[in-house]
């Protein structure tokens, strides 16, 4: 069965191929100069157990290297060159009706007419991803997919947090409705994301109740409040969810935790301590500190900075990345200001590292892209699927410590909790 590209822990086998297709492309100084700008390689592990290799764009200013399945359609810039806004709109309908697909029911489609089924319209360059490009070769040549998966080769590009030999999952933007529909008729497994079996979920803990608000310690893999409805998936419990039937009155969060994350959480029972708190948030009154694992990618320059008892700033404006949702990426130009401050508390000599960490803002993902990021820390959180953190059985990012005024009579409240339970740190 075909591992889900969306949500994955890359096969042995897989993580052998990349290695070994890497130290390919170093040791060729053809390939070394045609991949020197970093790009996405992809594998995909056959029945009869040999691989196939693509990467994502172009690599050199070419669609075709010797070793890697083609593009699904081959174009050049001259082909879609307009003069004016609504002949490039054409030429960019021409250009997706030309990419035509086939999924595991032996069905093709033009991804024009893929996205269209969905009331969408396809960003620029999808189908020239690794992964779709890796399938359509499969399925037109009759050949059985048993596993894939995506890593990064190369130098880390400035805005997007990609670490060599890292693995990724399948862009949602781009691949998210074309995978989709190229995987049917083929056996795969289910996206862990839209399962509550995939994590190991504990019981939520509360931790202070009044006639206010609520204070909870969220488990991780818990959605902090409901999600969006997706079709065919069964709706997942929150800790709002759980925290209105555990009080008996309608809760409602005044802040979010990723779903990874763990931690403490406050929630309002009546509107005024919403509003109360959620200004409190707004004009950072409130105190928040996090711990979390991190571990040096492999070949990291930044992997000896890390030293027990350093602390540190990081100043990094972050926007969201339209194609990927939810991740997120560095903007300089149009970013919203992010700012957080560490400490090491805890370093061992095989480069894993103990972190608490302090927003001093609240972007969404701000404490793992700080993490991840070449110029923060340039170490992913452990668990992290999104940011190359390396496999764990969770996200390895606690919220252990949470202080605010009490709307009621104004008095400083101040809340802790133990990290990661059962897991070691070092």
């Amino acid at each position: 069965m075909l591992n889900n590209p969306f949500c994955y822990t890359p096969s042995p086998d897989i993580v052998q191929a990349a290695r070994e297709l890497a130290a390919r492309i170093d040791a060729s100084p053809a390939l070394r100069a045609r991949f020197a700008e970093g790009k996405m390689m992809g594998i995909l592990k056959l029945e009869d157990h040999s691989f196939l290799y693509a990467f994502s764009g172009m690599a050199g200013g070419s669609a075709f290297v010797e070793g890697f399945v083609p593009p699904i359609f081959a174009w050049s810039p001259d082909d879609i060159r307009s003069t004016s806004p609504e002949e490039s709109r054409r030429l960019q309908e021409w250009l997706f009706d030309q990419y035509v697909v086939r999924n595991g029911r032996g069905e093709r489609r033009s991804i024009r007419q893929i996205f269209a089924d969905r009331g969408l319209v396809p960003p620029g360059g999808t189908g020239d991803c690794a992964a779709p490009k890796l399938l359509h070769y499969a399925l037109e040549h009759g050949l059985k997919p048993l596993a894939i998966g995506e890593f990064w080769y190369g130098a880390s590009p400035a805005r997007e947090v990609r670490h060599a030999g890292a693995f990724y999952p399948a862009c949602t933007g781009k691949c998210g409705p074309l995978l989709t529909w190229m995987m049917q008729g083929l056996e795969v497994m289910p996206n862990p994301l839209e399962s509550d079996a995939h994590w190991v979920i504990s019981e939520p803990v509360v931790r202070h109740e009044d006639a206010w608000l609520v204070v909870a310690e969220k488990p991780a893999g818990m959605l902090a409040v409901p999600g969006r409805p997706i079709p065919g998936v069964p709706k997942r419990q929150s800790l709002q969810d759980w925290l209105t039937d555990f009080c008996g009155t309608p809760i409602v969060a005044c802040h979010r935790l990723d779903m990874g994350t763990s931690g403490l959480m406050v929630f309002a029972k009546i509107p005024e301590a919403q509003v109360a708190l959620q200004q409190q948030f707004e004009q950072r009154e409130v105190t928040k500190a996090y711990l979390a694992r991190v571990a040096a990618p492999a070949g990291s320059a930044s992997a000896s900075a890390l030293q027990a008892g350093s602390r540190g700033k990081i100043l990094l404006p972050l926007a969201p990345d339209w194609y990927d949702r939810p991740r997120q990426q560095v903007d300089p130009d149009h970013g919203k200001p992010a700012v957080t401050e560490y400490e090491v508390l805890e370093a061992s000599e095989s480069g894993e590292a103990f972190l608490r960490l302090i927003p001093f803002t609240g972007r969404t993902h701000q404490l793992r892209v700080h993490c991840a990021h070449p110029a923060g820390l340039g170490r992913p959180i452990v668990g992290d699927r999104l940011y190359g953190g390396a496999p764990a059985s969770r996200l390895m990012l606690h919220a252990a410590y949470l202080s605010f005024r009490h709307p009621e009579d104004g008095r400083r409240m101040h809340f802790t909790s133990p990290i990661f339970p059962a897991e070691p740190i070092i």
